[in-house]
């Protein structure tokens, strides 16, 4: 999906919820881990399917992913899949459908005053953690390397 799609996504999900303002920049993140998920699931799925032959380890392989993603994923408290989108003065973090084709639930609404941003390349993601500086708190993402996330366009925005 293009870059333009998703701010458009971004910005109906806004309009719809009241919120009055322009985002510059969108793309496709899961919460931090999330690939980590899957490839730990996957080792350990292999593991234990491998015990029953190669037919178990590939099965156990491909169960075990998926398992690690979802634990993961419902260990952060975030969604698997989000849109972010970001403005001059907010971050906004929504639930994306399965493609990402549409925000179905606004997940957190950052403002950028006072927000400090930390990014940690790994091999085939980036995280992105969106840290107040009052607080401490983080919300803690990881974007997908492939251009067609977008997700480097809105890390470079949030630097």
């Amino acid at each position: 999906m293009s870059e333009r799609r998703m701010v458009e996504l971004v910005q109906e999900a806004l309009r719809n919820r009241g919120l009055e303002d322009e985002v510059l920049a969108a793309g496709q993140f899961s919460p931090r881990g999330h690939t980590g998920g899957l490839f730990v699931g996957g080792l350990i799925g292999g593991e234990v399917g491998g015990r029953v032959g190669e037919l178990g380890d590939a099965i156990g392989v491909a169960a075990g992913s998926i398992a690690g993603q979802h634990a993961s994923d419902r260990a952060s408290g975030l969604p698997e899949k989000m849109l972010v989108g970001v403005s001059a003065t907010t971050v906004y973090g929504l639930a994306a459908s399965t493609r990402h084709s549409e925000a179905t639930e606004l997940v957190f609404r950052v403002p950028r005053a006072g927000l400090s941003v930390e990014v940690h390349p790994r091999v085939n993601v980036r995280v992105l953690e969106l840290i107040d500086e009052a607080t401490g708190s983080r919300i803690e993402l990881e974007g997908n390397r492939l251009p067609v996330t977008h997700s480097k366009t809105v890390i470079d925005l949030l630097r």
